[in-house]
């Protein structure tokens, strides 16, 4: 993937890298950055399964094993608008320390946020005004707490689904060191492996794109 990315220009990061014990890479992380990246890569997600000959392996057998990719795009930055009509707000006395006037005006807020159901009694402050402010304050980082809790519960569960169980049956491509062979399984096309390995992976992802713009054809 890094010699890809070399290839048509796109900036790539090493994030992090975890070496295995028996030699290669257990696991790592690639940040990506240039044009139609997700559009290309998203081609790549899934279960990759790999057969060839362990050094290790003194009678020749062939071995099969899998490694799963998961690819998605940069978490945008969460920004948190608040309708007024959306929240209703109440006043209060304070009560409790604070002076004549916090005790005799109503100085305290009590602010409902209607669609979600937050509810904010804010007293702080010695004016009123200044009480609203606080708990439109609180009411956005509460709103923006829940925003980026769904936001990281929707890319977990988007990498889930992309890397799925890591079963030889979920396979989308299979790379055949004896035969030098890169065969994609969704469009049951074959490829030069040491090519591919080198980062021409545009054939491959040309393919995908093809097929996918074929079955939304067949859908119209």
């Amino acid at each position: 993937y890094q010699m890809y990315c070399e290839k048509v220009g796109w900036k790539v990061a090493v994030v992090s890298r975890n070496e295995a014990d028996s030699g290669g890479v257990k696991d790592g992380v690639l940040e990506v950055k240039g044009d139609q990246v997700f559009s290309k890569l998203k081609f790549e997600a899934g279960v990759h399964r790999v057969q060839r000959v362990p050094a290790t392996e003194s009678k020749g057998r062939v071995h099969t094993s899998t490694a799963t990719v998961a690819v998605m795009p940069e978490v945008d930055d969460v920004e948190v608008e608040v309708d007024p009509n959306d929240c209703e707000i109440t006043t209060a006395r304070s009560g409790g320390a604070g002076g004549q006037n916090v005790n005799k005006v109503e100085t305290a807020v009590h602010l409902t946020h209607k669609p979600s159901g937050i509810k904010i009694f804010c007293t702080e402050q010695r004016t009123q005004l200044k009480n609203r402010e606080r708990a439109m304050q609180i009411l956005r980082a509460k709103l923006f707490e829940m925003e980026l809790a769904q936001q990281q519960e929707e890319m977990a569960s988007q990498r889930k689904s992309q890397i799925g169980s890591g079963s030889r049956s979920e396979k989308i491509r299979t790379y055949n060191y004896k035969d030098s062979r890169c065969s994609d399984h969704r469009t049951k096309l074959n490829f030069d492996l040491n090519k591919t390995l080198g980062g021409e992976l545009d054939p491959l992802i040309s393919s995908c794109m093809a097929l996918v713009k074929e079955e939304q054809l067949k859908e119209l």
